[in-house]
């Protein structure tokens, strides 16, 4: 099997969904109320545990095998880095580095993020920088819901504080979560290609090295605060 060899996702949608705004009026009037699963306010709890209460916070939403979360530690070592993805496979599969030589400003926790952002709310934390990194995109014209920003939860992410940043290889996802972002905090969001450097992840590796443009949007949601000290 050859290594570069990644699609971009195939879809019949060329530009952001027709819906997507009525869906998102919908989900600004009416507050997502679903009850939290008892496994997730037990994984919300434990990602603090480890937390000093006064470093700041980045929390990599979807971390999958978790590679992001590892990387952002170690580029902030000064930072309390959470990974949350659903999946305990992905969580347990082999990190790049050994136990001894893992950050110690991390964590990786099993929940649901529908759950996990809505806790982070209620809670009144609010975090230096939040990734959500190559999310599923959902690309058929009839899964706009499945996508995050097509989702109930989407006014809480923009709750969630600090440097919101989302990355794709599909830039209708990235042209959506702007227009998103517009319309939940009423402030212009500008989106575009991008070419990394070290890649965040595995799917980001193997996307550019097939040769396909990647995207992304970054939006300070705390535009008046500091962040200069941040790495990327």
């Amino acid at each position: 099997m050859t290594y570069a060899n990644s699609r971009i996702p195939i879809s019949a949608q060329q530009g952001a969904h027709t819906n997507l705004a009525r869906r998102l009026e919908r989900h600004l009037a009416a507050p997502f109320r679903k009850p939290y699963a008892e496994c997730n306010v037990r994984a919300f709890e434990a990602s603090l545990e480890g937390w000093d209460r006064s470093a700041p916070l980045i929390l990599d939403a979807g971390c999958g095998v978790g590679h992001s979360t590892i990387q952002l530690a170690r580029a902030n070592p000064d930072h309390w880095v959470i990974g949350v993805d659903q999946s305990e496979d992905r969580l347990q599969r082999r990190k790049p580095y050994p136990e001894a030589m893992m950050p110690r400003n991390l964590v990786f926790v099993r929940a649901d993020l529908v759950d996990y952002w809505r806790l982070w709310c209620e809670a009144g934390l609010r975090a230096a920088r939040h990734y959500i990194l190559y999310p599923n995109p959902w690309p058929k014209i009839g899964h706009l819901a499945r996508r995050w920003h097509g989702h109930p939860v989407f006014p809480f992410i923009a709750r969630v504080g600090g440097v919101l940043e989302c990355r794709s290889n599909w830039s209708v996802y990235i042209d959506e979560f702007a227009c998103a972002l517009e319309a939940t905090t009423g402030r212009a969001v500008a989106w575009s290609s991008f070419e990394p450097g070290e890649p965040l992840t595995p799917f980001e590796r193997k996307y550019r090295d097939s040769g396909q443009v990647l995207y992304r949007v970054v939006c300070d949601l705390d535009a008046a605060d500091d962040r200069d000290g941040l790495a990327a």
